[in-house]
């Protein structure tokens, strides 16, 4: 089993800066994927960014060169890095780890970025 918790979100400025980090706990050592996902309100939850085990990376194009994802393998810790933030930015960042084929998901936290 594994367990997800988000931190970092906030309230920030349009052209701001977050960094969001997602802990991973429990049996976690054959985590591949993780990534990070957003839902506005009255929309469906999009992909954000992913990034597997052996680093490599992908992301939304709306977000593409103003969002950064990394990851420590060996703390099990994802991060988004989140540069010249807009208003349509503001949403609930969830993380998600796969494992086996099985999906893991935090609770969310909120990112709103004021104009």
């Amino acid at each position: 089993q594994v367990q997800l918790v988000e931190s970092g979100g906030g309230l920030v400025q349009a052209g701001g800066s977050l960094r969001l980090s997602c802990a991973a706990s429990g049996i976690i050592f054959r985590i591949n994927a993780m990534g990070w996902y957003r839902q506005a309100p009255g929309k469906q939850r999009e992909l954000v960014a992913t990034i597997t085990r052996g680093g490599n990376t992908d992301y939304a194009d709306s977000v593409k060169g103003r969002f950064t994802i990394s990851r420590d393998n060996a703390k099990g810790t994802v991060f988004l890095q989140m540069t010249s933030l807009k208003p349509e930015d503001t949403a609930v960042y969830y993380c998600k780890g796969t494992q086996l084929n099985a999906d893991y998901w935090g609770q969310g936290t909120q990112v709103t970025v004021s104009s």
